[in-house]
C-alpha cells in the first residue's frame, strides 16, 4: 500500500468567468451587498478573482462599475428603512411619547439610536462617493471679479501684453 504525497484535487469557487455569474455577482451589488459579502458566498468566486476580473475584462469592469453606481439607490433605501424602524418603546420628551404624523417615534435605547445613526451615516457617505451628482453635496461656486477680454489684440499689441503680464508674475513671485 503506498500512500499519496500529493495534496487532494482542489475543490473551491468557480473561477471561470461567464456571462451569467458576472450577471449575478452584479445583480447583488448593484442592491447594495459589498463586493466582500458576495464573494463570501461558496458558489461566487473569491474576492481575488473579482479584483483580477475588474482589471482584465472590459466588460466585466463597464457591468461592475454601473452596478456600483446603482447601488448608491440601494443604500439610500437602506437608510430610509433603518431611519424609519421602529424598536420596543415610544421617545419621550419631557414625559410625553413623541409623535412624527401621529405615529409615536419608537427607540429601544441610546446605544440603538447610535448604532442607527451610524448605520445610516455610513451608508450616506458611500452614496455619496458612489454617486456624487445625484447623493454629493451640492457646491455652489460664484465668480466675484472681472475677466479681462485681450480677444480684440492682434500682433504686437498682444505680444506686448503677454509679456507685461509675465513681468507682473515674475514681480509677484519675487514678492
Amino acid at each position: 500500500m503506498t500512500l499519496s504525497t500529493r495534496p487532494p484535487d482542489p475543490v473551491g469557487r468557480p473561477s471561470l468567468y461567464t456571462d451569467e455569474l458576472a450577471d449575478q455577482i452584479c445583480e447583488r451589488l448593484a442592491a447594495g451587498e459589498s463586493m466582500r459579502s458576495v464573494s463570501r458566498d461558496d458558489s461566487m468566486p473569491a474576492m481575488s478573482t473579482l479584483f483580477k476580473w475588474i482589471r482584465e475584462l472590459p466588460n466585466f469592469t463597464e457591468q461592475y462599475a454601473r452596478a456600483k453606481t446603482e447601488s448608491a439607490d440601494a443604500l439610500v433605501e437602506d437608510m430610509l428603512d433603518i431611519a424609519d424602524n421602529q424598536v420596543e418603546q415610544p421617545l419621550l420628551v419631557d414625559g410625553i411619547p413623541l409623535q412624527i404624523d401621529g405615529k409615536p417615534v419608537m427607540v429601544k435605547d441610546a446605544v440603538s439610536v447610535n448604532h442607527a445613526k451610524l448605520r445610516v451615516d455610513t451608508r450616506k457617505w458611500a452614496a455619496s462617493k458612489l454617486k456624487p451628482k445625484k447623493y454629493g453635496d451640492k457646491m455652489h461656486t460664484e465668480h466675484s471679479g472681472t475677466i479681462n477680454d485681450y480677444s480684440d489684440l492682434e500682433g504686437d499689441a498682444l505680444d506686448r501684453k503677454i509679456v507685461e503680464m509675465q513681468q507682473k508674475l515674475d514681480k509677484s513671485r519675487e514678492d
